[in-house]
């Protein structure tokens, strides 16, 4: 159940998901604006922290469960 639990968390995360609307103003040249590279850096950080709290979600949950999950398999 934990490990299906954690798999649907992964897939279901940032990593997979469709990129969200940019609040970076659209470039008119080709090059890359300083106010681009800001916004990606802020999105990117925003993903990795949402990433790094469901991994210690995630953790914290199985290690909560193990000790039930050894006296009682089935989970009943």
């Amino acid at each position: 159940m934990t490990a299906t639990t954690a798999a649907l968390l992964m897939v279901g995360g940032t990593a997979f998901a469709a990129p969200a609307a940019s609040e970076a103003p659209v470039s008119a040249v080709d090059g890359i604006t300083f106010s681009d590279a800001y916004y990606t850096f802020i999105e990117g950080g925003a993903a990795l922290g949402y990433g790094a709290a469901s991994l210690v979600a995630g953790a914290y949950a199985g290690i909560a469960r193990t000790p039930a999950l050894i006296l009682s398999p089935t989970g009943d």
